[in-house]
């Protein structure tokens, strides 16, 4: 496993929820990874585990080899690859993410 994968893979694991995106969520640089800070404020989230993609080319692209996914953001709750800002804003308009979130999935 490379380096970049090791490190996603500990990130994953070692937090319950952590966003890869472009930016920050403070300062997103894509329309896409905005979506997906103002869904996690949405549902209640406001700590969580953030990686810049456009701060390091190879986690650009090992994230996207990690979860065989090929487009950031990517979410991942408690080990598990939930999606990109599609999957999170259809499971954000069921309830189904609010629910994930708090653990009751």
């Amino acid at each position: 496993m490379s380096d970049a994968l090791q490190r996603i893979d500990q990130l994953v694991k070692s937090h319950d929820v952590v966003l890869f995106m472009k930016g920050t969520p403070q300062f997103p640089q894509c329309g896409f990874s905005g979506r997906a800070v103002q869904i996690l404020k949405a549902c209640g989230i406001d700590t969580y585990a953030t990686v810049n993609v456009l701060e390091d080319d190879a986690v650009r692209q090992a994230v996207k080899d990690y979860a065989n996914w090929p487009t950031i953001p990517q979410l991942y709750v408690r080990g598990e690859f939930v999606g990109g800002s599609d999957i999170m804003t259809e499971m954000y308009q069921s309830g189904e993410l609010k629910g994930l979130l708090a653990g009751q999935s």
